[in-house]
């Protein structure tokens, strides 16, 4: 078989654990033995990550900046367990020089390099059902925190372009410098805090309540990510379950289960626990998902026709994912001066939690041309979600909106149809009254929990895809799940023989990146091969032939067969032919 030429060459970005088992077959199997195409390949693997001090990250920004297309495989964010493996592996790596980029998730750096943004959406599989569990009267409720964090932050808009500093305070009377970055006229900047002694004390009525109304335990943050926030809270949290709860909840016969507030809220709304609390201690996020649990408890979930899009504002600051965030080091005050203005000054004790984010106003106007481009384009309605009360930071997502569409007014080029409504109603919206083909643009945190929610219920994170699109044109497309830990470790443990993983998300990144080379360099083979590549996987999955996550989920169960990891590969070789 001739092989297609292709003329430009393709980043492919390696990640970790089982999804990289399954990316270098796909890479094998549909790719180089298919294609004469270069493959500019970056390890991203956790441990080269750490062995390079990050430099991997950078190599595949300036990688992806050159190349303009690329494929990102999911790789391994490190627990402290799994750094100090790594560490003991290479005894020379002194942890203290090490960047921030060798040990923490490269996802947000890569982003923020390109300038990306994240569009998510469901896989159009005719055959897939969508997921609807009983929730009617289902006893599971909420608790969060009623003060403290973001709904009590403090946040302005730049009125000039200068240098904001983060100071500390302290018992020796002098400002420390703790963080400083760039604003620019109209950027918005917040920052928030949360009283630790606050945190512990809730989280004994969390885990008293719990008892007392014998509820199996969740827990929900997002400490990879915000380690000096939401990490700091962890950690007081769980040394009050270890010291004080732990051993009264096994006595119970109840069970404590503590997940990173995305996967947390995907695996609770589409496989619901029959009785259990579920701590949000953020009461921003919290209050979303109590309004959420609310609303499924009392009418449940309808069933869903509608094809689901989030576009996830990745850009810019990154909000949360972006910030600045550690404990105080002791008793003092925090403040914000921007260009030796004192903005903001708050009293803060010794681990109290700080954060300070920002986001770019350029960016944010990107993004929404973005939104507004591919829901023109898709014949989209548009469903923002904002807390407009947050006036100095939220507002200006608001304003740009409006300024957008009299842009495009002007151009006599209307944008599609649109509502701005608060984000707890657009994620109600989203999952209990999705009309067909809505697109529900989020802000950085809001859609990472979002879209994982929705691709729950559509069947799996496997089945849908994802796209990191910047300004300038490059494109990033990837799985939206992880590395499937668990199933790596049954992979190792039978040498091979259990191969299980669904790949669908993984080579749907593949055959959407062959297309938008195919249409850059104007490749009729290479555009007719991307679709069949597509068209194979979604016959084969109509066929009944799936993995063991999709079962009982096809519309025809009876007819499924359910094959492992290499089983479904081959069967979209010979339906590709």
């Amino acid at each position: 078989m001739d092989k297609i030429q292709v003329a430009n060459p393709l980043v492919v970005l390696h990640g970790d654990e089982m999804a990289q088992i399954a990316f270098e077959r796909i890479l094998e199997q549909f790719v180089t033995s298919r294609l004469e195409v270069e493959l500019v390949e970056v390890d991203l693997t956790a441990e080269n990550r750490l062995v390079t001090n990050g430099e991997a990250v950078r190599e595949a920004i300036s990688a992806l900046k050159q190349h303009g297309v690329g494929i990102k495989n999911a790789g391994m964010t490190v627990n402290r367990a799994q750094l100090d493996e790594l560490l003991a592996k290479h005894p020379h790596i002194v942890e203290s020089e090490l960047d921030k980029l060798a040990t923490k998730s490269p996802n947000g750096a890569i982003r923020k390099g390109i300038g990306g943004n994240i569009t998510r959406e469901d896989i159009e599989f005719r055959n897939l059902t969508s997921v609807r569990p009983d929730w009617v009267g289902r006893e599971i409720e909420v608790d969060t925190m009623e003060t403290g964090g973001i709904d009590f932050s403090y946040s302005e808009l730049s009125n000039a372009t200068g240098v904001a500093k983060v100071m500390f305070v302290g018992s020796s009377g002098d400002p420390v410098e703790l963080h400083r970055r760039t604003l620019k006229k109209g950027d918005p900047w917040m920052l928030a805090t949360n009283d630790l002694d606050a945190v512990r004390a809730w989280a004994h009525r969390f885990f008293q309540r719990a008892l007392d109304e014998k509820r199996d335990i969740s827990l929900g943050l997002k400490d990879t990510v915000v380690p000096g926030y939401d990490g700091v809270m962890r950690a007081a949290i769980e040394e009050i379950y270890e010291r004080d709860y732990k051993d009264k909840v096994a006595a119970a016969g109840l069970a404590y289960h503590y997940e990173l507030i995305d996967a947390q809220a995907a695996r609770i709304v589409s496989n619901p626990p029959q009785r259990a609390l579920w701590g949000v201690p953020d009461n921003v996020s919290g209050m979303k998902l109590y309004k959420l649990v609310q609303q499924l408890k009392r009418y449940g979930l309808p069933e869903r026709k509608a094809h689901v899009s989030i576009s996830r504002m990745s850009a810019g600051g990154g909000d949360q994912y972006g910030s600045f965030n550690a404990p105080a080091a002791e008793d003092g005050i925090v403040k914000v001066i921007v260009d030796g203005e004192e903005k903001h000054a708050r009293e803060v004790k010794a681990n109290d939690p700080l954060l300070f984010m920002s986001n770019d106003r350029a960016a944010i106007k990107d993004w929404v041309k973005q939104v507004f481009r591919d829901a023109a384009l898709n014949k989209k309605e548009v469903y923002f979600g904002l807390k407009r009360e947050f006036v100095n930071y939220d507002e200006v997502y608001s304003s740009i909106i409006l300024e957008i569409r009299k842009e495009l007014a002007a151009l006599d080029t209307p944008p599609p149809s649109f509502m701005i409504m608060r984000p707890s109603r657009q994620l109600s919206k989203m999952i209990c009254d999705p009309p067909r083909w809505g697109l529900y643009p989020a802000q950085n945190l809001d859609g990472d929990i979002f879209s994982d929610i929705s691709a729950a219920l559509g069947g799996s994170l496997a089945t849908a895809s994802s796209v990191i699109e910047s300004k300038d044109g490059t494109m990033l497309y990837e799985a939206p799940h992880g590395t499937a830990h668990d199933l790596y470790l049954k992979y190792l443990e039978t040498d091979g023989k259990e191969a299980h993983f669904n790949s669908s998300a993984l080579i749907f990144a593949v055959a959407n990146a062959l297309e938008t080379l195919a249409r850059r360099e104007d490749n009729a083979a290479l555009l007719d091969y991307s679709g069949r590549l597509k068209e194979a996987l979604i016959e084969t999955v109509a066929q009944g032939t799936i993995t063991g996550d999709l079962k009982g989920k096809t519309t025809d169960p009876d007819s499924e067969t359910v094959v492992d990891m290499n089983g479904f590969l081959d069967a979209i070789e010979a339906n590709l032919g």
